[in-house]
């Protein structure tokens, strides 16, 4: 690293913009309620905000033997955050998750699922298992 180079601590930093950094904060705390639920429902969290080439997976756990990829979706109505997981964003968190086998071989062989975690102001998150399929 040269001199004049500031150290990177490797955190996300917020956009500069005051709307987007309120977007990424309200997103970054929706991801730990989520993150928080799993862990209550006996999962262990492996890797948050997994990114790669051709996405970013917000949640990578495990839970009796079964890899999860997890995407959280916050909003201001559980519709609406539902109807933000179309299928051009299943498969970009598809690609994600290929992305993910790819380096971590052992876990190919293996049971795994696509779930979501629905986020709403006030309201515990919801959690859906096998909320879509590889197959599109």
């Amino acid at each position: 690293m040269a001199k004049d180079e500031p150290a990177t601590t490797g955190k996300p930093r917020p956009p500069a913009d005051p709307e987007r950094r309120i977007a990424f904060r309200f997103g970054l705390s929706a991801e730990s309620r989520a993150a928080a639920l799993l862990i209550a429902k006996g999962y262990r969290i492996l890797f948050r905000r997994f990114k790669t080439p051709v996405g970013e997976i917000d949640i990578v756990a495990r839970r009796r033997g079964v890899l999860v990829f997890v995407e959280v979706k916050a909003r201001g109505r559980f519709d609406d955050a539902a109807e933000a997981i179309g299928k051009r964003q299943q498969g970009r968190i598809i690609a994600a998750a290929e992305f993910w086998l790819a380096g971590h071989p052992e876990d190919a062989a293996g049971d795994i699922r696509f779930d979501v975690v629905l986020v709403v102001p006030g309201r515990l998150p919801v959690h859906l298992p096998g909320a879509f399929d590889a197959s599109m």
